[in-house]
């Protein structure tokens, strides 16, 4: 049965419950060495991280960049980001926090070689952010 389509309303595809639900994204952003990431790197959604052999930090940028990026955020707005660590060797990955960025909850715990790991980000007041590293 498919939903209705009332005036205003939407529907996914046609009601069909077994479709796919199709997103559109950009290229990964990417970074290699250790750096200080822009706004526009953890925006993005994925971050394809590729320290090669030897370990990298890489700074989040502050929560003033982050809010000019996302002029309409507002007080418990969120985003995700996806590091995806494509490095060899010992090449893990570890963040470090960016004036008015904290940590919620082992956000600083490196990102292993060949691994991925997921953080979410909160907007805790103007010019600040709570990262929380969730899976």
């Amino acid at each position: 049965m498919a939903l209705p389509n009332g005036a205003g309303g939407y529907q996914v595809g046609a009601g069909n419950r077994a479709e796919t639900v199709m997103g559109a994204a950009d290229a990964p952003q990417t970074a290699t060495a250790t750096a200080t990431l822009t706004a526009a790197q953890i925006l993005g959604g994925m971050l394809v991280a590729n320290p090669s052999t030897s370990a990298a930090t890489y700074t989040l940028p502050t929560a003033v960049a982050i809010d000019n990026a996302l002029p309409n955020a507002t007080t418990g707005s969120t985003f995700d980001l996806n590091i995806v660590n494509i490095g060899t060797s010992s090449g893990a990955v570890t963040l470090a926090l960016g004036t008015g960025v904290t940590d919620g909850g082992n956000a600083l715990v490196a990102v292993a070689v060949t691994s991925s790991a997921a953080f979410r980000f909160r907007k805790t007041a103007d010019g600040a952010y709570t990262v929380y590293k969730i899976a």
